[in-house]
């Protein structure tokens, strides 16, 4: 999508970020896709081969364009887990892609780069405990049921209660929000909820999924945030995590609209709020 390079070069060309702080991943192995995703349908997808029904499911025309997308995106995932350990923060461009199960991919999502990244770091003994905080306004279904069994990894998902997916899965914590959720409101929410979680929790590692889907514009959203209660929300996560001592690792996850300049904005929002925290 145009919208992941458009975000570098706004990020670049508004001064948000210089060139020495901009990271390339390289496409992560097939052993760590297969540490969340099966053989059979990490094959499946690289080759081309999946069946209709499962394209169907996905949402996005196979291509050999979009398998290097895609695994690009998860490398840059694992990539910004690895440099938050090591600074402190770090954040994506791209990844989010919350809705991909082991066997199959859904709504938009072909691998789940947070899971793979989660199960590469703990595989790699970088980390014990990792919490996922995932603010998109859809469920993360896939990654809740990826990790419903494993207590090494601790999924919180605050999103709209009538939107996609139609079932739910279990996080460890789900806040259902009602729709048209304004600033006030959902600000309030995640700040009631936040302290307590962190508290409980206690991660090595924080895996930040900060879609802007939750905007008032979205197409796919259902709440009704302004850009300013973006910037606020990311702050709130960045700022409670840093000041209570966890790296964060941040994605931008969902966003859809029908100008790609005010949606590269608002997933600019995540990177703004960053570079403040930070400085």
């Amino acid at each position: 999508m145009e919208k992941f390079k458009g975000l570098v070069d706004h990020l670049l060309w508004s001064g948000v970020i210089t060139p020495d702080q901009l990271y390339q991943p390289g496409p992560p192995s097939l052993d760590w896709l297969q540490l969340v995703h099966s053989p059979s349908y990490v094959t499946a997808y690289c080759q081309g081969t999946l069946d209709a029904k499962a394209q169907r499911r996905i949402g996005l025309p196979w291509s050999p364009a979009l398998v290097r997308r895609t695994c690009t995106a998860v490398g840059g995932t694992i990539l910004t887990a690895k440099l938050a350990l090591k600074h402190g923060l770090a954040c994506n461009t791209a990844g989010g892609t919350h809705h991909a199960f082991p066997d199959y991919g859904s709504g938009f999502c072909i691998f789940n780069d947070l899971a793979v990244t989660a199960r590469v770091l703990l595989a790699q003994e970088l980390v014990q405990k990792i919490l996922i905080i995932d603010l998109d306004v859809h469920q993360g279904d896939g990654t809740a049921w990826t990790f419903r069994d494993d207590p090494r990894v601790f999924t919180f998902s605050m999103h709209c209660a009538v939107n996609f997916p139609g079932t739910k899965q279990q996080s460890d914590w789900d806040v259902p929000l009602p729709e048209g959720m304004e600033d006030e409101a959902y600000l309030a929410c995640l700040g009631r909820n936040l302290p307590d979680l962190l508290s409980q929790v206690r991660p090595d590692l924080v895996l930040y999924d900060a879609g802007v889907d939750t905007h008032k514009a979205d197409r796919l959203g259902k709440l009704a945030m302004s850009n300013e209660g973006l910037y606020q929300r990311e702050t709130l996560v960045l700022q409670t995590c840093l000041k209570a001592g966890y790296p964060v690792a941040s994605v931008i996850g969902g966003g859809y609209g029908d100008c790609l300049e005010d949606l590269i904005f608002r997933h600019s929002l995540l990177h703004r709020a960053a570079m403040d925290v930070w400085s």
